[in-house]
């Protein structure tokens, strides 16, 4: 049987059930669980669930409504994915791409990572609908791939036709910073990000000078960190196990950035990264960052006494 990304499977030989997230190879596939752990599962070992997940849900007789902030189901015309949360497994994500306009979409979707190409998706997603497009685990954000969507838009309208659209994504954390809400066209609550953005965005100068004057107490504020990070995969990680060297070191090295500048953020005078010896990757990786940030005035071995060579001290400038 063959799956793809973002399908409901069930395992054969126990009691369990989850979205495939990841394809490793041609035998094997990654499947993430209630729990949230991505599990590589071979392909013989799991057998589909159908009539289950998150089902878009197409509008009879749309019509067009303009307006000017998105909300619950009034969004401006554009393409949009609504990243959504499943009941089920707390740490999936399903992407579905809106088709928030009166023009028929013919859409194809590919991902990148580390110069490794696949296709996630290829279709025709009708005006005003959304179609299931990817799943992934959104523990696993610093790991997602680079988004490409490649569409063409057709109208029977007496319009010019416009030229084809090549709109590539990387999301970052700060995409997800906001509150969910419910999604237009689906159940589950989640984000929506608009891909074209073919409306200019406009600045109100009045706003934009309030916020200057803002109480400490309204701001958003970083939480300050520990002055011992632990970098150790299993203090990071409960599913380690299945992880590839290379996702634990990107993990590990996230892990150390944003506790780098949240440390920045609160004005520390020093603090202390515990990355282990090991065959000293993580520690050189650790070194070359810290060596090029303006921010920092030095940096060492901590307390070898402790530690020996597996941990390292940052003095902040």
């Amino acid at each position: 049987m063959k799956f793809k990304l973002g399908d409901f499977v069930r395992f054969v030989d126990e009691k369990r059930e989850g979205y495939v997230t990841r394809i490793i190879d041609a035998q094997t596939l990654g499947v993430t669980d209630e729990d949230g752990f991505e599990i590589p599962v071979a392909v013989g070992n799991l057998t589909s669930v159908h009539g289950h997940g998150v089902v878009a849900e197409e509008i009879d007789q749309p019509k067009p409504i303009q307006v000017n902030v998105p909300s619950v189901n009034k969004i401006e015309n554009g393409i949009y994915v609504a990243i959504a949360t499943d009941d089920k497994a707390g740490n999936v994500v399903h992407f579905h791409l809106q088709n928030q306009s009166p023009n028929i979409l013919l859409v194809t979707l590919s991902t990148e990572r580390k110069e490794k190409y696949a296709g996630a998706f290829h279709g025709i997603i009708p005006s005003y609908a959304s179609t299931l497009v990817y799943s992934a685990s959104l523990a696993d954000l610093d790991l997602w791939p680079e988004f490409t969507f490649q569409v063409l838009v057709f109208s029977k309208a007496d319009v010019k036709p416009i030229d084809p659209l090549v709109i590539r994504k990387k999301f970052r954390a700060k995409d997800f910073g906001s509150e969910q809400k419910e999604l237009p066209q689906l159940k589950n609550k989640g984000w929506l990000i608009r891909l074209d953005d073919l409306v200019p965005v406009t600045i109100d100068a009045q706003k934009l000078k309030e916020s200057f004057f803002k109480s400490p107490a309204e701001k958003k504020t970083v939480a300050a960190p520990s002055k011992e990070i632990d970098l150790h995969i299993e203090k990071l990680r409960d599913d380690h196990h299945f992880l590839e060297p290379d996702e634990m070191l990107q993990i590990q090295l996230a892990h150390f950035q944003n506790a780098l500048d949240a440390a920045i953020v609160h004005h520390y005078d020093k603090m202390i990264f515990i990355h282990g010896s090991g065959n000293g990757t993580l520690r050189d990786k650790i070194h070359k960052l810290i060596s090029k940030n303006p921010h920092i005035k030095t940096y060492m071995d901590a307390r070898k006494e402790k530690f020996g060579y597996g941990a390292t001290e940052v003095v902040f400038k």
